[in-house]
Order: C-alpha cells, then structure tokens, then sequence
C-alpha cells in the first residue's frame, strides 16, 4: 500500500485582486520528507506556504493534510472555509515557524512554548511545562526559561519560536525562510537546530535561500517562479544538473 502523503496540494491558485501569485501548484510532502521551496522573491514560496494552513485562503485547488481536504465552499467573495473547526483540528497538526520569530512579548520563553499547549489544546499545565522545557533542552535555551524575547538575541529566539512549535508534537513544519531575518553569524545556530530535525525524519517543507543547506538537508527540492513550479526533483539534480535556464541563473545569482 502507497503511504499517505502528509501534505498534498493540487491545483492551488491564489489571486489577490487582479494579481495571480499562484498559477496551480501541485506538491506533496511524505512522512520524513524534507522538501525545500527556492526561488526568486515573488515567486509565491511565502504564499504557497501560507495556503497550506490557511492563513491565506486559496482561490482554487485542493490542501489535504494527512488525507483529509479542507471542506471549502463558494460565496460571491471567492472560496470560503466550510468548517471553521476542521480548519482549527488540521492546523494544529502543522506548526508554521515565520520569518519574525512572532514570540508574545509579554510571556517568558516558557509562558510561549507553553501558551497553546495549555490554552488550545487543554494539556494540563504540568504536562505541558515538562514538554516544554524538553524542547527548549534540545534547541538550546534550557537556561532561558524564565527570559523575555527582548532579552534573548535573534538567534534565540527562532530557536524558541521553533520550540513552541514542538512542544505541541506536529505532524509536519512549516518554515517561512526562517533565517532571513537574521544578522549572518546566527544564521547557524538555527539551521543547526533545523538539521536536527531533519535527521528526525521530521516531515518539512522550508522555504529558504540558504542553497547550500538545502542541498545538504532537503529529500526534495522545488523552484517556483512566477507562481509555476518551474522545476523539482532530488538536490542532486536541482543543484547539480539544473534543466530549466531560468534555475541555472538562480542557483549562478545565489551562489
């Protein structure tokens, strides 16, 4: 029997306005896959990231996570989600960690890695405390439990922004170019923490410009542009032996 693919996007398209940033995207992701998204920007990595847990609302196609599609319906405002709660029960299956860390200012590292734990999903706060300080062990911040963001470098707090995601075990991650918000010497912290990951057989996709780490880490790698994938396949072969003209140039320009 086939394995189900984690996540599965067919025909999506997202139009803002008159402007059509996706012109249907076809993916999957696997359970263990790592697949990178590259391209250049305003390609619609960010945006097709986004659609997967709705925090855009695709204008059409299909997102099924583990299975099971989002229930959408037609209004005069374009597709709607059908079923708020089903769209809450799928999103916490994915933990999406953003370019700008998004930590609450006003909770302590702990009070974040333990805020949806405890107030989302019901755990009991102990349970969730114990999880959570497991986590921040293994991105590294054991000692800056008691920290407010402002307290901790850039660094530090993607690491416990990627944290907060773990502590509520999701099924797959979502990264949105999670470095380039970085100053250039604590980019490595954070893909350190990411490789880890993906030694887990943690089911990814990653938006990124960090080329080399994505040869290295990635099972699967996809260019988009203008809204196309315009190429996929193994890193060896986007990297190595590019087909397309158009992800020659890219790979020469980041290079």
């Amino acid at each position: 029997m086939t394995e189900q693919p984690a996540i599965r996007v067919k025909g999506l398209r997202k139009r803002f306005n008159r402007l059509e940033v996706l012109k249907g995207i076809d993916l999957e992701a696997r359970p263990g896959d790592v697949v990178a998204v590259i391209g250049g920007s305003g390609s619609g990595k960010s945006t097709m990231l986004r659609c997967i847990n709705l925090l855009e609302i695709p204008s059409a196609g299909t997102i099924s996570i583990q299975g099971e599609a989002y229930a959408m319906r037609e209004t005069r405002q374009g597709l709607q989600p059908a079923d708020r709660r089903q769209v809450q029960r799928i999103r916490a299956q994915l933990g999406m960690v953003f370019q700008s860390f998004n930590l609450w200012p006003h909770r302590t590292v702990l009070g974040n890695v333990t805020e949806v734990p405890v107030h989302v999903l019901g755990v009991p706060r102990d349970e969730a405390e114990a999880r959570a300080r497991e986590v921040l062990d293994r991105v590294g911040l054991g000692a800056k439990l008691d920290a407010w963001p402002a307290q901790l470098s850039g660094g530090q707090q993607q690491r416990a922004a990627i944290a907060r995601v773990l502590a509520v075990d999701p099924l797959a991650m979502l990264f949105d170019e999670p470095t380039s918000a970085l100053d250039p010497e604590l980019v490595g912290e954070v893909l350190s923490v990411i490789r880890d990951l993906a030694q887990e057989k943690r089911t990814m996709i990653l938006v990124t410009h960090e080329m080399a780490f994505a040869r290295d880490v990635a099972t699967h790698v996809v260019f988009l542009r203008e809204g196309r994938i315009e190429e996929q396949g193994p890193p060896d072969q986007i990297f190595g032996a590019p087909k397309s003209p158009h992800l020659q140039q890219f790979i020469s320009s980041v290079a």
